[in-house]
């Protein structure tokens, strides 16, 4: 067999080039050396390989490719997902999952590392980041047996989010191989939300009584009120039978 046939073969059991990573991943290698300002779309679509018009049916904007980029962690981390945590405490389900999604997130550090700066200015641009996190963080929490769907769901995933952030901020500027000062950080961020989820679950069941007496009020009918009706003789008048209008 050929060295050209060998090599065709390979080529044939590659498997394809996801067209929404290669854009993501062109992106980030332009991230690193230009300002996130001076980088176009027909920057990156000549980066990537593809026509801008390919390009626009991928991604409206360079801010959906950094949505993008959530969805490949988010695949990379749920790929790996197992229950050997299961019975851990949820503190040390949330560190392996923090851990695991800056281990997925790695390769574009560079990227990011100047990226971030601007986005934080754009608070805008920092909502729609953020409902794209909890959009991601909801299948996070998932993966690890935390629960998301019940009365307090939305503000475990909206703390998850956060507490990512804080500690991306560190992790961003921790060249470590240990990264310690990382995993330092995410340590303390645990525990202030454990203590404060602590606190909001405690208040959570103490209202409880109160929040179906309002529920109750809420859904209860109001009392009928009956019109009295008119049956005074004197009202009848002569040669007619008295009956009330319909």
């Amino acid at each position: 067999m050929t060295s050209e046939s060998v090599s065709s073969e390979f080529a044939a059991a590659a498997p394809p080039t996801d067209p929404r990573k290669q854009v993501v991943e062109a992106l980030m290698r332009l991230a690193e050396n230009r300002r996130w300002e001076d980088i176009e779309l027909s920057d990156i679509a000549n980066e990537a390989g593809v026509p801008l018009a390919k390009l626009r049916g991928l991604f409206p904007s360079k801010l959906a490719m950094l949505g993008g980029l959530t969805r490949i962690v988010d695949d990379a981390v749920l790929a790996e997902s197992s229950d050997e945590l299961a019975a851990e405490p949820v503190r040390e389900r949330l560190f392996d999952l923090v851990m695991r999604r800056l281990d997925a997130l790695a390769p574009y550090k560079a990227g990011l590392r100047r990226i971030a700066p601007v986005i934080r200015r754009d608070p805008l641009t920092m909502a729609a980041l953020n409902r794209g996190a909890v959009n991601s963080w909801r299948y996070m929490l998932a993966s690890a047996g935390i629960a998301t769907e019940d009365a307090l769901g939305g503000l475990r995933v909206q703390g998850a989010v956060l507490l990512m952030a804080r500690v991306s901020e560190v992790w961003l500027e921790d060249d470590e191989p240990e990264m310690s000062r990382t995993m330092a950080r995410l340590d303390r961020e645990l525990r202030t939300a454990g203590k404060i989820m602590s606190r909001v679950e405690d208040v959570h069941r103490l209202t409880a009584p109160l929040r179906g007496l309002a529920r109750a009020i809420c859904s209860g009918r109001r009392p009928h009120v009956r019109r009295r009706e008119r049956s005074d003789e004197s009202l009848r008048r002569p040669g007619e039978d008295f009956a009330p209008a319909i």
